[in-house]
């Protein structure tokens, strides 16, 4: 007699269809656990423990600490708030030399190793005790020079004109890419460094303007003692206000490239003495 031919299930049929699964012991071969399950059953329960999985790792990244220490978790407060207690510590580390090297002169003068008129006023970092050289006859005749030719010169202020004993602090770390330089009408020096890097104030000031310029992008400018201005441009954010006072040192800007003269990460800064631009490079070690 002839076998009827074997009707093949449906799909619907054979993930629904339920296998026994045994658990046997090894030596005796009883059943000792078993379980009907289907195609269908094991995948639902596989998805539900995933899903479960997945929820339970997303409710303690987002509801612990745990997410400040995973890559692109970082919200934007905290971002603003590890940058701001950066800023906070330079000027601290900053304050704390100053009153570092106060304390060693009090410390000299009380031991009597130092003599109080030996000891000049220090305010912040721009006035510090310079020790001056003799002048050989050769650099005096080489000044004399170089005074001659450039006294009639309007666009550049004469060094000997300049007050003494004036420490500017380096604005910001990094390479010099481009000169100051009269003859190609560039008043500045541009400094590369790297993006959000800090932009310090280069001595004790006020803030007397802020703003954006389409071909300087942020620009602060601070007014100084002695008739001293500097500029920084192309900032990516400004740090302060128009009015606000600045200690040497203190940050003031952030590293950008903004503005459409800018082609990378730099600060473009210039120096001003009463109204007349100088080389900040002769008196800043970039």
């Amino acid at each position: 007699m002839a076998k009827k031919p074997h009707k093949k299930l449906t799909f619907w049929k054979r993930i629904r269809f339920k296998y026994k699964l045994s658990f046997l012991n090894e030596n005796t071969l009883e059943e000792v656990f078993s379980i009907h399950i289907s195609r269908l059953s094991a995948f639902l329960w596989i998805g539900l423990v995933v899903f479960l999985l997945i929820t339970l790792t997303s409710i303690v990244i987002i509801k612990t600490p745990i997410r400040n220490y995973l890559p692109g978790y970082l919200d934007v407060e905290v971002r603003r708030e590890m940058m701001n207690n950066a800023l906070r510590a330079d000027s601290l580390e900053q304050a704390l030399a100053v009153q570092t090297v106060y304390l060693n002169n009090v410390g000299s003068i009380l031991r009597g190793d130092m003599k109080i008129d030996s000891v000049r006023e220090i305010d912040s970092l721009e006035k510090v005790t310079v020790t001056e050289f003799p002048k050989s006859k050769v650099s005096e005749e080489f000044i004399q020079h170089f005074e001659e030719e450039e006294k009639y010169n309007l666009g550049v202020t004469s060094m000997s004109s300049l007050p003494d004993n004036i420490l500017f602090y380096r604005p910001v770390r990094g390479v010099v890419s481009s000169h100051f330089s009269l003859r190609d009408k560039h008043l500045a020096v541009d400094v590369s460094a790297s993006l959000k890097e800090s932009v310090l104030s280069t001595m004790n000031g006020t803030v007397i303007f802020t703003g954006f310029d389409a071909n300087a992008g942020y620009v602060i400018q601070i007014q100084h003692k002695n008739g001293f201005v500097s500029i920084y441009k192309h900032n990516a954010m400004l740090l302060k206000n128009v009015g606000d006072n600045v200690n040497a040192g203190e940050a003031i800007a952030l590293v950008g490239n903004t503005g459409l003269l800018s082609t990378g990460p730099h600060l473009h800064f210039e120096l001003w003495y009463k109204g007349s631009p100088v080389d900040p490079e002769e008196f800043i070690v970039f």
